[in-house]
């Protein structure tokens, strides 16, 4: 069989088994593979949405041997100006986009129970960043680098390690705060690629900018929408969840404009910039 070709017949229809062969083996190109063929199977309707069967811990996932992963204090700094630099740039931004492969796949194998709306939301999300991370990984190939060839830091997957057992804290500290985090930072980045004419370049990051709104834009309605089936006020919940799971206090400046099209409200973005100033 091609590798990407997809064969009804000889694939998992449950969205549980996907999900296990994509959080638990460390084949890169497999994982690709896998989300989009459970992207095909949702949009053709022949995928099962309800997650079944026991649920390993979340020690137990699996990542490939490489790249190396540091502590973020311990990454080295490159400037852009160089192509050793540029690939720094783009081999970071693979590394985040194909841990967010992960996150994507966790968030619906480790909370059971839930809508199928959410499920399919995360579903076409874990596609979008597989999509995000193989845009990443051509442009850096050009550059004379892999994905892995160089060094990434560890603390993404940290977060998730962190909200393992609770819903609320999973979407306030991952798509809330973390990814919420690109939508700041990314025109300035962007900024330096139209500086250094690095048109394809800008030309991925405009679409991830493009698709991570929505992302956080499911966050926060999946957020909302879950606090308030259990009882609780989403700004009052969210503010004491990244109290509580936040290391330090998340950094700005914030992009208002943005967050506000992507689900935050006026008061949880003066609250956070209220915190800049403590």
């Amino acid at each position: 069989m091609k590798t990407g070709t997809l064969i009804l017949a000889e694939q998992p229809q449950s969205l549980s088994d996907f999900a296990e062969r994509c959080l638990f083996n460390s084949d890169i190109g497999q994982k690709l593979v896998v989300t989009h063929q459970a992207r095909q199977l949702l949009d053709n309707g022949l995928l099962s949405l309800q997650t079944a069967g026991t649920i390993l811990p979340i020690s137990n996932t699996v990542f490939p041997s490489r790249p190396v992963l540091l502590m973020p204090r311990e990454m080295p700094k490159r400037r852009l100006d160089s192509n050793e630099g540029k690939a720094a740039f783009f081999h970071a931004l693979a590394h985040i986009e194909f841990v967010a492969i992960y996150l994507a796949w966790d968030i619906i194998y480790r909370f059971p129970g839930l809508p199928d709306d959410f499920y399919r939301d995360w579903l076409i999300i874990a596609d979008e960043e597989a999509q995000h991370f193989k845009l990443i990984r051509t442009h850096l190939l050009g550059l004379g680098f892999d994905y892995g060839d160089l060094p990434a830091h560890r603390g993404l997957w940290s977060h998730a390690e962190d909200t393992s057992d609770d819903i609320l804290a999973r979407l306030a500290i991952v798509p809330r705060c973390m990814e919420a985090r690109g939508l700041d930072v990314t025109p300035g980045m962007m900024d330096k690629l139209v500086a250094i004419d690095d048109q394809p370049g800008l030309a991925i990051l405009r679409r991830i900018y493009d698709d991570e709104v929505g992302h956080v834009e499911r966050g926060s309605y999946w957020f909302n929408n879950l606090a308030r089936q259990r009882g609780l006020e989403p700004e009052h919940c969210f503010k004491d969840l990244i109290l509580n799971y936040f290391k330090g206090k998340p950094k700005g400046p914030f992009n208002r404009e943005v967050r506000i099209i992507a689900g935050f409200s006026n008061n949880e973005i003066d609250w956070l910039e209220e915190r800049l100033h403590e």
